[in-house]
């Protein structure tokens, strides 16, 4: 009898992260998953992946939203401390 295996593919989905450190060539971010786990993921991920300017604390999410598509890396806001 032949056994088959279930595949699960994620079709769709939205990540948080957050930039941890960067050099010129990389940043070490941390991933939050969904469902969340206890401790964030860590990845090295290539500074030019992202559309903006990235450095410490730098916002950020990864969007796939079809099976189709390729997911792609959303910055977001980063509100710098100014002393106010």
């Amino acid at each position: 009898m032949k056994e088959t295996m279930t595949k699960l593919i994620l079709s769709t989905f939205v990540l948080t992260g957050v930039v941890d450190s960067t050099d010129d060539y990389f940043a070490t971010v941390e991933i939050n998953l969904n469902p969340p786990v206890a401790e964030p993921s860590v990845a090295v991920v290539p500074v030019n992946a992202f559309p903006c300017d990235v450095y410490e604390g730098t916002k950020f999410y990864i969007l796939k939203l079809t099976e189709e598509d390729l997911p792609v890396i959303i910055c977001g806001e980063h509100k710098l401390n100014d002393g106010e």
